[in-house]
């Protein structure tokens, strides 16, 4: 702390080259662009430049960066949402459930309520988790994932934040965050499932 305010361009060189990718990755939760994520990220850095005299160390300088970056990429989110396409309206909005009802049994069954079905059976997931395609399919499915859930899946598993820190950047309440988590996780693994199963037949 006292090297970055004295001006010490080598403390900032490298707390920049520690943090600047994920910080990107967690603006590009907010936003539909890397382009815009990367301007996001250098007004975080330019903010900070110019607001670490100001910095009273009631917390981390982790949390108190990553507070000012979930506010930009907040800011640039609410301006891509005000000028959405004419033909981005009316897109399916996520509010749906998570998971499909017909996978669970119905009443009259032995056990109404519970899975149908168990997940099927991935041959090789290694294999085919660690393919390139198939780690696309997921990159792409996640951006497909209502905001919120995007952001608190990427948070939580890609990133890999406490729940803690995910409520404490978002201004979610625990139980919000759980939410948003598990449905944004069913809804990858349905994605996933799907393409699975394409490879497979």
């Amino acid at each position: 702390m006292e090297a970055l305010r004295s001006g010490d361009e080598d403390a900032f060189r490298e707390l920049f080259q520690r943090k600047s990718g994920l910080m990107k990755r967690i603006a590009r939760g907010f936003v539909a662009s890397d382009a815009v994520a990367e301007e996001i990220v250098q007004e975080t850095w330019l903010a900070v430049v110019n607001g670490i005299d100001r910095f009273e160390s009631r917390s981390s300088l982790n949390t108190w960066i990553s507070s000012i970056l979930i506010n930009q990429a907040r800011k640039h989110g609410v301006r891509e949402r005000r000028s959405t396409p004419f033909g981005g309206l009316g897109s399916h909005t996520g509010d749906g459930p998570s998971v499909d009802a017909d996978q669970f049994e119905k009443e009259g069954d032995a056990w109404p309520g519970h899975w149908a079905m168990g997940p099927r059976p991935w041959h090789s997931p290694e294999r085919r988790l660690l393919s390139l395609e198939a780690r696309e399919h997921l990159r792409h499915a996640l951006g497909q994932l209502p905001e919120r859930q995007r952001q608190v899946v990427g948070l939580r598993d890609v990133e890999g934040c406490s729940a803690e820190e995910v409520c404490s950047l978002l201004d979610l309440s625990e139980e919000n965050q759980r939410v948003l988590l598990h449905r944004g996780r069913s809804r990858l693994r349905a994605s996933l499932d799907r393409y699975l199963a394409e490879e497979a037949a």
